[in-house]
């Protein structure tokens, strides 16, 4: 319990500390606003801001549930695909590993011609969808390969069909591969869309990357840390929400993982 306690106290107690310190030294040392703001020059960013940053917020956050969304099923199908047809997986697995290596922002011209440059959003979108579906395809196809042989035997002997051997064996099997690739693919995405706004540089995204890079032009350096504070608050809420979700269903099957 003192344990649990302390791993909640401290992290807070050294954000504390931290932000003090970085306020202080900002007016010990008289450091410029459009160097390094304060705190509460950042806070005061956040609190009056006229409504940009948060729409912006919602923008890439919308995008990001959607990347993420078709990263998931695409991913999972695809892992379902070469986890039952070695064919199919030595047909399309190294398209899939070119896809993951090459650069987004490499590919992001190509992106935004061929959706056609009216369109940011569509190729934000399906830049952030392929920075995160690797993840997911890779952590479910090597969990529904780790299945135990012995219990696959045992369910052929039983004549199981394949739908039954997937949902019964191989997909509870593979749970903890799936959610740990679910867990990365979440941020991710949020990292795709982003750097998919970046590379679009192009305010008809909507996203905040966009507001940052118009912030740094007009010298807003407050209101840019304020758009970095409102990222870093979304990557963490995605974390902990998908952390909850595999403390759900791994605390029953993987007691040992839900810990």
């Amino acid at each position: 319990m003192i344990d649990r306690a302390l791993r909640i106290v401290l992290p807070i107690l050294l954000f504390a500390g931290l932000i003090w310190f970085w306020e202080w030294a900002v007016g010990f040392w008289q450091i410029k606003k459009f160097v390094l703001p304060a705190p509460s020059a950042i806070w005061q960013a956040l609190v009056e801001d006229d409504g940009t940053l948060y729409t912006a917020a919602l923008s890439t956050l919308r995008t990001t549930a959607i990347a993420f969304a078709l990263a998931v099923v695409s991913g999972l199908s695809l892992a379902a695909l070469f986890a039952s047809s070695k064919l199919a997986e030595a047909m399309l697995a190294p398209y899939t590993i070119i896809l993951q290596v090459t650069p987004v922002v490499a590919i992001a011209p190509l992106v935004l011609v061929w959706v056609k440059l009216d369109n940011a959003w569509l190729a934000v979108l399906i830049l952030a969808w392929i920075v995160a579906f690797f993840p997911v395809l890779a952590n479910a196809t090597a969990g529904l390969k780790a299945t135990d042989p012995n219990l696959r035997d045992l369910f052929r002997l039983y004549n199981a069909s394949r739908w039954q051997t997937f949902r019964r064996l191989l997909l509870p099997s593979a749970l903890p591969y799936i959610l740990a690739g679910l867990k990365t693919a979440g941020g991710l995405a949020l990292i795709g869309a982003v750097v998919a706004e970046f590379a679009a540089a192009s305010g008809a995204s909507g996203g905040l990357a966009w507001r940052i890079l118009e912030s740094g032009n007009r010298l807003q350096i407050s209101k840019m840390f304020a758009a970095l504070i409102l990222l870093a608050l979304m990557g963490i809420a995605i974390y902990l929400i998908l952390s909850l979700v595999e403390w759900l269903l791994l605390r029953r099957w993987h007691g040992e993982r839900a810990r």
